[in-house]
C-alpha cells in the first residue's frame, strides 16, 4: 500500500502503523517525516546548540531510554528535527528518548574536540534529567544515524580514551549497547575512499587529513577504539549511497575480530534514511534491536 507524505503524517500522528513506498527515501522526504512536538526541550549546556528533546511514553515509569544522535556530516546546517518521527515511534513502544543537539562544523566550538565532547556531555546529562523525569538509567541504549552513528559508536568507547586525551571523560554514563544506523565508523577510510563519505567532512571535523592529524583519528574513530566493549547492532540499507554497505561491513568484521558482540543487518531495497523512518523494514529492524538491548517486550 502507498501513501502520500500528507497521508502518512496523519497516520503516524494517530499512532497507526504505516507501510511506506518501496522506493528509496530521498533526503527531502526524510527531512519531511512528520513528528509531534517533544514533551520537553531542555538545555544541557550554555551554547545555543547544546540542548535536547525529551519524549516520554505513557505511564509512570521509570522508562528505559534511547539517546538519539542525528546525522548530517557533522555540519551545522543539519539538525535533529528529522529524528522526531523515530522518537515518537519509540514513545509509542514504551521507550523514552533524549534526542540531542551539539556543536558542529561551522558553529563556534564545533569540530575538534567540541563535537565529540558535546556528544558525551549530552549523553551524561541523562543523570540530571533522571532527577526530575522518570528515566531508568540502568537501561540506556545509544542510537545514532550516519555521522551520529559515528558519535554513538565513539561514545560507547569513551572509557578507552587514554589519560591526557582531550576527549577523555571521567565516569561516562554506563550503557547497555548501541544501535548504529548507517554509521561512519572508520574516519580515515571515510576520507581516503575513492568517493569520500560526506565529501570527506571527517577531515573538517578533525582539522586535517589522516596523514596530517593521525593522533586525532586514533582518538576519534570507532575503528581505532575497538573493542567498544558493549554489544552493538549496525543497520544499513543495501542501496545506501551515502554510507555504502562495504564501509560498515569492514567495521563489523574488525569489531568481531577484536572480540566485540556485533550484529550487522544489511536491509534490501533500503537507502540511507530508511532506518530512521517508521513504517520501513529497516526501521522495524532498528526498533527490534533497541527492544532487544533494553530487554523491552
Amino acid at each position: 500500500m502507498k501513501f502520500s507524505l500528507a497521508a502518512a503524517a496523519l497516520l503516524l500522528l494517530s499512532g497507526t502503523p504505516i507501510v511506506m513506498d518501496a522506493q528509496i527515501l530521498s533526503p527531502r522526504e526524510a527531512m519531511a517525516l512528520p513528528s509531534k512536538t517533544a514533551d520537553h526541550r531542555i538545555a544541557w549546556g550554555s551554547a545555543p546548540e547544546q540542548f535536547g528533546e525529551l519524549r516520554l511514553p505513557a505511564g509512570p515509569g521509570p522508562h528505559p531510554v534511547v539517546v538519539l544522535v542525528h546525522g548530517g556530516c557533522w555540519l551545522a546546517q543539519y539538525g535533529l528535527d528529522y529524528m522526531g518521527a523515530m522518537a515518537d515511534a519509540l514513545a509509542a513502544a514504551g521507550i523514552a528518548s533524549w534526542s540531542v543537539e551539539f556543536r558542529r562544523i561551522g558553529s563556534p566550538g564545533g569540530g575538534w574536540p567540541g563535537t565529540m565532547l558535546d556528544a558525551g556531555a549530552a549523553i551524561d546529562h541523562l543523570r540530571v534529567l533522571a532527577q526530575s523525569h522518570p528515566l531508568d538509567l540502568a537501561r540506556v541504549v545509544l542510537s545514532g544515524h550516519s555521522a551520529g552513528g559515528h558519535l554513538v559508536l565513539w561514545a560507547a568507547a569513551r572509557g578507552r580514551q587514554p589519560i591526557g586525551s582531550p576527549l577523555r571523560t571521567e565516569n561516562p554514563l554506563s550503557i547497555l549497547g548501541v544501535v548504529a544506523m548507517a554509521p561512519i565508523a572508520d574516519l580515515a577510510a571515510s576520507v581516503a575512499a575513492e568517493r569520500p563519505l560526506c565529501n570527506g567532512s571527517a577531515a573538517q571535523l578533525l582539522g586535517g587529513s589522516p596523514g596530517e592529524m593521525p593522533e586525532r583519528y586514533a582518538l576519534a574513530s570507532p575503528l581505532e577504539l575497538l573493542p567498544l566493549g558493549v554489544p552493538f547492532v549496525i543497520v544499513n540499507g543495501a542501496e545506501d549511497r551515502v554510507v555504502p554497505p562495504a564501509h560498515v561491513a569492514a567495521f563489523a568484521e574488525a569489531a568481531r575480530a577484536a572480540g566485540d558482540q556485533v550484529r550487522l543487518e544489511i536491509v534490501p531495497a533500503s537507502g540511507h534514511f530508511e532506518p530512521v523512518a517508521p513504517g520501513t523494514a529497516a526501521f522495524g529492524i532498528v526498533l527490534g534491536a533497541i527492544r532487544e538491548l533494553l530487554q523491552v517486550p
